[in-house]
């Protein structure tokens, strides 16, 4: 898999913005630039195979990325939250 820089910066903006908004709507706060970001990383991985396998297609885009991440960073949380 090529990515290039601007792939990458738009890549870490929406696990930035996910990540910050899943903090919010699962804890009613962010964790911290560094962990928001990590867990809107994975979840947008996440969110992207989660809603492939339930063939769901939220449209493409950047809101498009940015909701399938936001899903997939709540997910992630919750079962963090589950195994602690």
């Amino acid at each position: 898999m090529n990515i290039n820089l601007e792939q990458l910066a738009v890549l870490l903006v929406v696990g930035l913005v996910a990540g910050w908004l899943a903090g919010l709507i699962m804890k009613g706060r962010g964790q911290g630039l560094v962990v928001n970001l990590i867990v809107g990383v994975i979840g947008a991985f996440l969110g992207n195979w989660l809603f492939g396998v339930l063939g769901v297609s939220i449209g493409g885009g950047i809101i498009g990325a940015i909701i399938a991440a936001v899903v997939g960073a709540i997910v992630l949380l919750a079962l963090i939250k589950l195994i602690r």
